[in-house]
């Protein structure tokens, strides 16, 4: 679950770099407009992974650790 959150977010963050950067906003491009259901699906579920990754900051790195290694 982590790694699907942490992918997500780095989905999110390439998308705001290109709208900061360009004015292109390449998940609104792919799914149809911002208004689009799937593009409405894509930003929720960016949200909540980075929702998700803030607990990131609160687990002890041993138990990010023990994970990786399963």
């Amino acid at each position: 679950m982590d790694r699907l959150a942490v992918l997500l977010v780095v989905v999110g963050a390439l998308n705001w770099g290109s709208i900061g950067l360009f004015q292109f906003d390449i998940v609104a491009w792919i799914c149809g407009g911002q208004s689009g259901p799937i593009s409405r699906v894509v930003y929720t579920l960016v949200a909540l992974a980075g929702i998700w990754c803030i607990s990131l900051f609160f687990r002890k790195r041993e138990h990010l650790l023990e994970k990786e290694d399963s």
